[in-house]
């Protein structure tokens, strides 16, 4: 028995660390702590939890909808048979709840991971996985040889239903992109995987926004066609979650950094798409000092500051556009087996205005 905290997080401290009420952004922040069944939280800026919702699966991540409505990506059980099943990214399921817990509707998908949202038109869209011909996976380059998931490459695919189930569109990552023109760009992520998606967003107008981790490319494709209309990637970006689309046209990007050298480090990054030029960006001092090698994702604030989640660590944090940390806290939820670690990692946070 000892009478020192061994989970490293901990010990450095949870909850509010840090709040400057003059500048940061007046608000409720809302978080979940991944793979967990501890409950999706809202916080005010003092830390103070204003409400939780407790829900019948582990979690992948939450967002409110102007309704007050939780949009809700969760993990089905499994019997770990499966590639999907071995990932701590898995999900299943896409529900909405209302303000006390009470489900809205509910749908299920096998193939489901990451993210699944609701559509201006009602419907819903899921992130999905399914595996691809051989001759095509032969054909991708990149990535750990050997590395395959039983001699088995998947790649995403996105699938739009109806809130009672129905599948009515599909795009499919294979039948659109080239296998060589999008390679696997590090040497040290696995082939069990093609492109890794890890976030879809809907555009005004209906296009959608993808981004994929292992060819560290985000692309926005026609809704219509399925062609890509604009893409970015390498080298700017690395191994990136969750971009988003700004009210100036610009985009929001977390980027990970995961096997940037000779140190690795994360940063986030508004890009104009039209020039691809960097606007404005956020990183530590020194570098390393702001990791999140895999999740995480970043939102712009109504008084201009930056809300980033370094999800990793559980560590949610804004900063003002001269970089300022005004604001921070970490998730005090922990979860997972004692023998492997506890964690308290956060996919996504998002700060809403005052809710009711």
């Amino acid at each position: 028995m000892t009478c020192v905290e061994q989970t490293t997080l901990k010990r450095a401290g949870v909850g509010l660390r840090a709040c400057d009420p003059t500048k940061a952004c007046a608000g409720m922040t809302l978080f979940t702590t991944m793979g967990s069944n501890s409950g999706v939280h809202l916080i005010d800026l003092n830390g103070q939890i204003v409400h939780t919702w407790d829900l019948a699966y582990p979690a992948i991540y939450g967002y409110l909808t102007e309704r007050r409505t939780l949009i809700y990506n969760g993990r089905l059980p499994s019997d770990g048979g499966t590639f999907l099943d071995s990932t701590p990214w898995k999900a299943g399921v896409l529900m909405e709840v209302d303000w006390d817990g009470e489900v809205l509707w509910e749908i299920h998908h096998p193939n489901h991971h990451h993210d699944g949202i609701r559509l201006a038109n009602g419907n819903v869209l899921l992130l999905c996985l399914q595996e691809v011909p051989v001759r095509l996976a032969q054909r991708v380059p990149g990535g750990t040889p050997g590395s395959e998931f039983n001699g088995r490459m998947y790649a995403d695919y996105l699938v739009e239903m109806t809130i009672d189930g129905r599948s009515v569109w599909e795009w499919r990552s294979w039948e659109h992109l080239a296998p060589e023109k999008y390679p696997i760009v590090n040497m040290h992520d696995h082939r069990s995987e093609w492109t890794h998606g890890n976030a879809v967003a809907e555009l005004p107008g209906g296009n959608l926004m993808l981004s994929f981790r292992h060819t560290s490319t985000v692309m926005i494709i026609d809704r219509q066609t399925g062609d890509t209309l604009w893409e970015m990637g390498p080298p700017l970006l690395h191994n990136q979650h969750a971009p988003s689309l700004l009210a100036n046209g610009n985009l929001l990007i977390f980027d990970n950094g995961t096997h940037r050298g000779p140190l690795p480090y994360s940063r986030v990054l508004e890009i104009d798409p039209a020039t691809r030029d960097v606007r404005w960006f956020y990183e530590d001092t020194p570098q390393i000092a702001f990791f999140s090698p895999i999740i995480s994702n970043a939102q712009r604030l109504r008084n201009g500051n930056t809300l980033i989640n370094e999800g990793a660590s559980g560590r949610l944090f804004e900063v003002t556009t001269d970089g300022e940390v005004v604001w921070e806290y970490v998730n005090p939820y922990f979860s997972g087996p004692a023998a492997r670690g506890q964690q308290n990692a956060v996919f996504r946070a998002y700060r809403y205005p005052e809710v009711p």
